[in-house]
């Protein structure tokens, strides 16, 4: 096996040592593409060598290579004792569930839960998720209206709970669970600022907070994903571990909720410093769609995310990785790589022909299961924002928004906002007869049926009457039906 990647200076080739408080990525990865091409030598957090890959070939064809690991097995400095055992990037290594599983671990675990995030599926979540932003638009209104400088976070008020109420329906999450999970995943997974010591007890405290929500589902089992993945069994009979269990419930909670707030947040600071492509879709003559695909190219959610591993030297677009180098994935540094993208890849225009081939939602076998509800969420939040609130504006000028200290998370810490002008000068589209034609079983707010679901393997059906329609008993319907 060669040796990792020697972090030893040798400007001006020498790896570039990762700031664990991030900040804004741009810069960043340009100045690191035209020094060292589509790969990068790095040193991580805690002098751990690694590299990165910044380019959108190399990453593409990175993510799909049948010799690129994600088990940490591949890792070995993770288990000779050359890293410490309270490295703070270790929860990422040691986390199991399908994010870290490889070929028949991974193809079974991504079985369990992939079916209720299919395209399809996703659609009938659409009248419960139009209903949630409404009521937060509401409650939008209120804050801002009761602030004295008519000042609302939208991240606080809007881009976060909405996201997050879906998840935990989803899940079956408890409400007074769910800041304290919010606050958690953000300490373990997107912040890289904090200290070994406070990043363990982040995760003890996280993953002893996943047992007791497990917990609660086995002792009372509702309509939820968590209750289905506890009774779920493969056709030997063997249950979900613990660990696989509490690692994917960890997974979708927060690949669920942190990368749409960081979306929604994201698209709206962009179109309020982009006026003319806000004109545009405004005006019919570009699609919320499109607003969705150009921010995850131009500035998506997720910028450098770890980690896999090359199962033997890889050379990748003539840079050789070391086998068991731990590699991150550069989403954003990909997202504007001028090779791919054009010239003016630094430009946010909606009208793109090649932003809908980002690669920020992966590529490969462990493209993001949950793309299609967080499109979802995305295009909903923004149009009926946009619709309502059509002269909305930061508050503070974007150059001065506090970025989070993260170098996998990007985004802003604080999005306050002005919801300026005529709040009710456009209203959304009607959809609800969309909706009914497309599920003729899913009706409104009152008296909402949805539909009998039958499933063959496990021998179950269920007709469910509910007073206002929840995530919940759709994820269920979709577990067990799988259509």
């Amino acid at each position: 096996m060669s040796s990792p990647i020697s972090p030893a200076p040798s400007a001006p080739d020498a790896p570039y040592v990762i700031d664990p408080a991030g900040g804004c990525p741009h810069a960043l990865n340009a100045r690191l593409r035209a020094a060292h091409g589509p790969v990068a030598e790095v040193v991580l957090p805690g002098g751990v060598p690694g590299a990165v890959v910044l380019g959108h070939e190399a990453l593409k064809e990175f993510l799909g290579h049948p010799e690129v690991a994600k088990d940490a097995r591949h890792f070995p400095a993770l288990h000779d004792g050359t890293i410490p055992r309270d490295w703070p990037l270790r929860a990422f290594a040691n986390a199991q569930g399908m994010h870290t599983a490889d070929d028949a671990d991974h193809r079974r675990l991504r079985a369990l839960v992939g079916k209720a995030f299919t395209a399809r599926q996703v659609e009938r979540l659409r009248p419960r998720v139009e209903e949630l932003t409404a009521e937060l638009l509401d409650d939008l209104a209120r804050a801002a209206a009761q602030a004295p400088d008519g000042v609302a976070d939208l991240r606080e008020h809007f881009a976060l709970p909405l996201p997050m109420s879906v998840i935990c329906e989803l899940l079956g999450v408890d409400p007074e669970h769910r800041g304290r999970l919010h606050h958690l995943s953000n300490k373990v997974i997107i912040a890289t600022d904090t200290t070994p010591a406070e990043a363990m007890a982040a995760v003890r405290e996280l993953v002893e907070l996943m047992g007791t929500i497990a917990a609660t589902r086995r002792e009372a089992p509702g309509e939820d994903l968590t209750s289905a993945l506890i009774a779920a069994r493969e056709d030997d009979g063997d249950q979900l571990s613990e660990a696989e269990l509490t690692g994917t419930m960890r997974l979708m909670l927060v690949a669920g909720h942190e990368t749409t707030l960081n979306l929604i947040s994201n698209a709206v600071r962009a179109l309020c410093t982009h006026r003319d492509q806000l004109a545009l879709v405004l005006d019919g003559k570009a699609t919320w769609s499109d607003v969705v695909d150009e921010t995850l190219r131009w500035d998506g959610p997720v910028s450098w995310f770890p980690f896999r591993y090359p199962t033997r030297d890889l050379t990748l677009d003539g840079t050789v990785i070391p086998q068991g180098t731990p590699v991150l994935a550069g989403y954003t540094a990909a997202g504007r790589d001028e090779a791919f993208h054009g010239p003016d890849a630094d430009r946010f225009d909606i009208t793109r022909p090649t932003a809908a081939r980002s690669l920020s939602f992966g590529h490969g076998a462990h493209y993001c299961v949950g793309a299609p509800l967080a499109r979802l969420e995305a295009t909903i939040a923004l149009e009926r924002l946009f619709t309502r609130f059509p002269d909305l504006d930061l508050a503070t000028p974007e150059a001065e928004l506090p970025h989070q200290r993260s170098f996998i998370g990007n985004s802003v810490e604080t999005l306050p906002v002005r919801l300026a002008g005529n709040c009710r000068a456009r209203r959304p589209p009607d959809r609800s007869r969309g909706a009914a034609d497309r599920h003729p079983s899913v009706r409104g707010r009152s008296g909402a049926t949805w539909p009998a679901i039958a499933c063959s393997t496990l021998e179950l059906a269920f007709w469910t009457v509910l007073p206002r329609p929840c995530v919940a008993t759709v994820a269920m319907a979709i577990f067990l039906d799988g259509t």
